[in-house]
């Protein structure tokens, strides 16, 4: 989040666009992205099932892979040159390759605190299970739309139409981004909901609406997401 502020202040001071596959936007929103999903995370991971050192091993291999990402993402935008499908010289074809080798650690350890979330556990309040277990499907559907921009980027990239790649991925980010926030959102709800004098069946209905309002909104930009990553 550091290094996400920070180019942000690079912007101010270099300028540039802020849009495009080569712009000081990339680790200013990947570095705050990434650090906010990784609080999120270790903070939503208290409320899995899990044994502490299985916990522990999963979210410090998610924030390993948080800073490798960031990192790479950081270094193609100082050289100047995109960080995702770029295959233009030998070193962009390696931090190509490792960005997506990340993404699909980042896939493996949100999927199994995601299988983990659906196990019974009694001692989670049953308003914060909710969010929690209705935060990861969403999650899970972020992951699903990250791996098609990134199946039709390469695909494009493979076909000799790089800035195609760029071009079809947009259509995705909208989804991208809705599905991906849910994790946050409706666990921070149930727990602010604890300093309420709501009793726990309450509690579980706010949560409930709030769900599926979230759930609403979210199946309209993906509906309309999905017919323009299609049309592409």
């Amino acid at each position: 989040m550091l290094s996400g502020l920070f180019h942000l202040v690079v912007f101010a001071v270099d300028g540039g666009p802020w849009t495009g596959p080569v712009s000081w936007r990339k680790p200013v929103t990947f570095g705050l992205s990434f650090g906010l999903t990784l609080v999120t995370i270790a903070w939503v991971g208290s409320f899995v099932r899990l044994g502490d050192r299985a916990r522990n091993a999963l979210v410090g291999v998610f924030a390993a892979d948080c800073v490798v990402e960031v990192a790479l993402i950081t270094v193609q935008a100082w050289r100047r040159v995109p960080s995702h499908f770029n295959m233009e010289t030998a070193l962009d074809t390696v931090i190509t390759r490792m960005l997506a080798a990340g993404g699909g650690v980042l896939v493996v350890t949100l999927v199994t605190l995601a299988v983990a979330a659906f196990k019974a556990n009694p001692q989670t309040a049953p308003s914060m299970r909710l969010a929690v277990r209705s935060g990861f499907a969403a999650l899970m559907l972020a992951l699903a739309s990250g791996a098609a921009m990134i199946a039709r980027g390469v695909a494009k990239v493979e076909s000799g139409d790089q800035q195609a790649a760029y071009h079809v991925v947009a259509a995705l980010k909208p989804a991208h981004f809705v599905t991906m926030h849910a994790i946050l959102v409706l666990p921070l709800l149930a727990w602010t909901l604890t300093f309420t004098a709501l009793p726990e069946p309450r509690r579980v209905r706010v949560v409930a609406a709030a769900a599926g309002a979230y759930w609403a909104v979210a199946g309209v930009v993906i509906a309309v997401s999905a017919v323009r990553f299609m049309i592409t």
